[in-house]
């Protein structure tokens, strides 16, 4: 069985010579997954984690729904993925809604930030489980109104991603077309991305 990793080497390498703790270049979003099951207390970490994230008045927007390969509720929300997502997530052992509330719920104001907010919990999510070794991928490739419904979402909720989450499986049974791209993917420049005192440079 084949699995990517990466060495330090290769994690110096990425972050251009700049110092950064190894955990954020050596974590990206792999597609091979084994099917097997992921348990309570690995799930109870990732959103454990995710829960200190930071967010405007500390109001905590993001939600999260697990569903389970083995819930009854599975096979609804698989089917709201796009097919080529389906081809690869069909060996994941959970799927993580991320609901994101547009609200406040102190002054029932508009919270413009409340989809940054749910990025921050979302990002921590993700370093918890490459922690944990296991594969988190975001997806936006879904039917927005089939998942709502299949979700139970109230309006007052965004539902920016969903999350195949599983046990690291072998590249060579993903199906085809996806063995390939089952590498980290490359990142733009610090040059591209950080200016001084403006945003005069940026890409128009």
């Amino acid at each position: 069985m084949s699995l990517v990793t990466l060495d330090a080497n290769k994690l110096r390498a990425v972050t251009e010579g700049v110092a950064v703790d190894a955990r954020f270049p050596g974590r990206w979003s792999p597609r091979a997954m084994s099917g097997a099951a992921v348990s309570q207390a690995q799930l109870d970490s990732l959103l454990e984690a995710a829960r200190w994230a930071p967010s405007c008045f500390n109001a905590q927007p993001w939600r999260f729904a697990v569903v389970q390969r083995d819930s009854d509720a599975w096979e609804t929300l698989f089917a709201t993925l796009a097919p080529p997502n389906q081809a690869w997530v069909a060996k994941a052992g959970a799927i993580i809604a991320v609901a994101s509330r547009t609200r406040y719920e102190h002054n029932d104001k508009a919270a413009p930030t409340h989809s940054f907010d749910a990025g921050a919990a979302w990002m921590s999510l993700a370093l918890q489980a490459a922690e944990l070794g296991l594969v988190a991928h975001g997806m936006q490739g879904f039917d927005q109104t089939a998942a709502r419904a299949a979700l139970q979402l109230p309006d007052l909720y965004e539902l920016p991603c969903l999350i195949a989450l599983g046990q690291p499986g072998a590249i060579d049974e993903l199906p085809d077309g996806f063995a390939e791209k089952e590498q980290p993917s490359p990142r733009k420049a610090l040059a591209e991305i950080a200016f001084t005192d403006s945003f005069a440079g940026v890409d128009v």
